[in-house]
């Protein structure tokens, strides 16, 4: 069990997450009614919480008397007091100034009440963990009571909003169990929480991906085009990894082996797509669980305010759990001017996870060559876990040229050989005026999508178009003359 939080630190953590949420409602009238009643209701939540796991300690008393938001008295509970409040808990029921929040939605089409429940979640995760751990009958109060409100919304219509925080994700498990999630009040909520926005892009909220065999994956790499460096570096890796594997097998030592990994280059260059690969490979020969990649950038980890990144950054851990954590452009966690960005908080966080689950988690981190070589130098921790480092290079013009046949046969479009000679033209033209702002195998997608909508136009004119007439590409649909200019 993790050291259980100081009162001061619980008080500093719902004071600010509170603050920060009135201060982001939309109406005046609203924030005042919310600051007036919010803390009361948080305060008798907190009993429904430590009513979960029979009983309270005298410490608990210092905690419910630290629930107060700025400016708001201070409650002077006694414990016999609290004793009794815990034991009389009467159930959630709806707070009226949660109703006046929904109906202000309604009316403006915002949407405040949807992000209180996940403001509310998290600080009904805090109260769980003022003694070092969340239980599972806690987190199953705190997901009962953040449904109602959300089936409120629900009935009342106000719009949708992102999936809610999960509280059964921040269990404590036990001592030595595989893949025991770092917890609030253990280096999370003490360093911080966060309610998650912007979720994690990718196949985290999937289901495990298809079952495919080592060698299907393997031919997926080499068919991908150009990439033969990566592919060479990928195929040493996986070779290294076998190895070791069956040296362990056989009862042979084995060396200390990171498996996190460096992606190196400019957009557009397959990252994405080796790291997904690299995902099922590991999982094929048995060093993840499930192999899925779960992809994210700096808004998908760093919060706005203090208190909130740890726990947005430990639901994504949470997610790639049994395989590939994708952070994108992740040098924009800590090249960020002001002292009060949270992006480091993120690093550190992940830091806790690749130590901590090490046996099922893979950390891949991707961006353009001299920001992550500086990255990966602003923190020792960083040095100490990346040590494999394999460089993606920009698509020669050929490649792009067969990039963009792969395209449009892949989507059922028939290149007419002017416009087949035309188009490898144009891309070698790209390639050589590229600059910083070349899109790669972006770019060429962006062409494609652009041909597909003038094929549209050109061929809803016609009266009855054939087969053909919907498949055919011609050098008009292509728009030659833009082709060169698609990477400026």
């Amino acid at each position: 069990m993790a050291q259980p939080m100081t009162p001061a630190v619980v008080h500093r953590q719902y004071d600010e997450g509170m603050t920060a949420f009135r201060r982001q409602l939309h109406d005046p009238a609203a924030r005042v009614s919310f600051g007036r009643e919010a803390d009361g209701f948080m305060r008798e939540c907190a009993c429904g919480v430590w009513r979960q796991n029979g009983g309270i300690q005298p410490i608990h008393v210092e905690h419910y008397n630290g629930l107060y938001a700025k400016g708001n008295p201070v409650p002077t509970v006694l414990f016999w007091e609290l004793t009794a409040a815990v034991e009389g808990y009467q159930g959630f029921a709806v707070p009226s100034f949660f109703r006046r929040m929904v109906k202000g939605d309604l009316e403006r089409g915002s949407g405040d009440s949807r992000r209180f429940v996940d403001t509310f979640t998290l600080m009904l995760l805090l109260f769980a963990a003022v003694d070092g751990q969340v239980s599972e009958e806690e987190a199953g109060f705190v997901n009962r009571c953040a449904q109602a409100l959300t089936d409120y919304c629900d009935r009342a219509g106000v719009m949708d909003g992102k999936p809610p925080v999960n509280a059964q994700d921040f269990v404590t498990r036990p001592v030595g169990e595989a893949g025991s999630p770092t917890q609030p009040g253990q280096g999370g909520m003490e360093q911080g929480a966060q309610t998650p926005g912007g979720q994690p892009q990718g196949e985290g909220d999937a289901a495990p991906p298809a079952e495919e065999s080592l060698e299907e994956l393997m031919a997926q790499l080499d068919a991908l085009c150009g990439l033969e460096r990566v592919k060479e570096d990928v195929k040493g890796l996986i070779n290294l990894v076998k190895v070791r594997k069956l040296r362990q097998e056989a009862g042979l030592p084995v060396p200390p082996m990171s498996l996190h990994l460096v992606f190196m280059g400019n957009p557009g260059t397959g990252k994405t797509t080796v790291a997904r690969l690299v995902s099922k490979i590991y999982h094929a020969i048995g060093v993840l669980s499930k192999g899925q990649l779960v992809e994210v950038d700096r808004s998908g980890l760093v919060a706005g305010f203090v208190g909130q990144t740890a726990l947005k950054t430990q639901e994504v851990v949470q997610k790639a759990r049994g395989g590939v954590l994708f952070i994108d452009e992740a040098y924009a966690l800590t090249n960020q001017d002001s002292p009060n960005d949270f992006g480091q908080e993120a690093v550190e966080v992940i830091l806790k996870a690749m130590e901590d689950l090490r046996e099922d988690l893979v950390v891949i981190v991707a961006g353009y060559t001299e920001l992550m070589t500086e990255f990966i130098h602003s923190n020792p921790g960083l040095e100490s876990r990346f040590n494999k480092y394999i460089q993606f290079e920009d698509y020669t013009g050929v490649q792009l040229t067969e990039i963009f046949r792969a395209l449009c046969e892949r989507n059922g479009y028939q290149l007419s050989e002017d416009a087949s000679e035309a188009a490898a033209q144009a891309f070698l033209e790209m390639y050589r005026r590229r600059d910083e702002h070349f899109g790669n195998a972006r770019d060429v997608r962006n062409v494609f999508e652009q041909a597909v909508a003038r094929q549209a136009n050109r061929v809803a004119q016609l009266d009855s178009p054939s087969r053909e007439d919907l498949m055919a590409l011609t050098q008009e649909d292509l728009g030659l003359t833009e082709l060169p200019e698609a990477a400026e």
